[in-house]
């Protein structure tokens, strides 16, 4: 009987997720502000968003490919809190990400929107690519040539 309840109490426990970083817009501001010699491409994405999920292995690929020239890529998910546990952390995985998934868990799009960029609505996907004073912001999908092609300008 105590093994029975013992497998019964492990099949409703919920599987132990990695460790996800939640950040408000002042803990991400010096995630996508670094003053380093590498090249950053920080991508703001979600999972209900079809085309977010269409580029994502375009900045795996970038990742992957381009790790030895002093790339970093990081996805930051607008997914809501709530589905962090049932979406974001199943879809990581599911999707074997080998990227830095980082969580923006802040209300006052207000504020952190035209901080990211003035110039913003606040549709996604977005990305940022940038290098010291060089940056550039993009508010729109990618094809895999295309975001190759705008990391190249940053690897001149």
């Amino acid at each position: 009987m105590k093994h029975l309840l013992l497998i019964l109490l492990i099949s409703v426990l919920p599987i132990q997720q990695e460790k996800l970083e939640v950040y408000d817009y002042d803990g991400l501001e010096p995630l996508i502000h670094k003053k380093d010699d590498k090249v950053h491409v920080v991508n703001f994405w979600a999972t209900w968003c079809g085309p977010c999920v269409k580029e994502l292995p375009y900045f795996e690929a970038i990742n992957d490919t381009y790790k030895n020239e002093n790339v970093e890529v990081l996805l930051v998910s607008l997914d809501f809190p709530s589905k962090y546990d049932s979406a974001l952390k199943p879809f990581i995985k599911k999707n074997n990400l080998k990227s830095k998934v980082v969580a923006l868990n802040d209300t006052d799009q207000n504020r952190w929107i035209p901080a990211i960029n003035e110039d913003w609505s606040g549709a996604l996907p977005a990305t940022i690519i940038y290098k010291g004073d060089k940056r550039q912001f993009y508010e729109r999908s990618f094809t895999k040539e295309e975001l190759e092609t705008e990391l190249k300008q940053f690897l001149k």
